[in-house]
């Protein structure tokens, strides 16, 4: 049997297949602070930089989303969420800031990721994806 001669190094990027892209690249944008990087209007494929990883975002009303087949709604989603590491995890000051954006925020609580056990806030994106906001207990 072949041994696996590579090491997972972390997520590369998250395609989501969204309905409405202009409320999604202005979340992505201006509450999370992701920026774009490239775009194929004509495919349909919008790259958000997300610190060393990518969200990439798919209009499911264009050539690569209907690939996709029914989009994302009430009843399913594409993801359970996506977890985004973050630093400094200051909790009133994340808190704060997420409320001025006027989101719902979980409890935050301690939870266990790549790096270890952190601190960690749940919001929705405007089409309902569940985003983990993640810090990590430092010593």
């Amino acid at each position: 049997m072949p041994k696996r001669q590579f090491q997972l190094m972390g997520i590369d990027h998250v395609v989501l297949r969204v309905r409405r892209l202009n409320p999604m690249l202005e979340f992505y944008q201006d509450v999370l602070g992701c920026k774009l990087v490239r775009s194929n209007e004509k495919l349909g494929l919008y790259h958000l930089s997300a610190g060393a990883s990518m969200i990439d975002l798919i209009p499911v009303d264009m050539e690569l989303g209907r690939k996709g087949g029914a989009p994302p709604g009430l009843e399913g989603h594409n993801v359970d969420h996506i977890a985004l590491k973050i630093h400094p995890f200051d909790e009133d000051e994340i808190r704060d800031y997420l409320f001025s954006k006027g989101l719902k925020v979980s409890d935050i609580a301690p939870r266990f990721g790549a790096e270890g056990s952190g601190p960690s806030v749940y919001v929705e994106d405007p089409e309902g994806n569940s985003i983990e906001l993640k810090g990590v207990e430092r010593s």
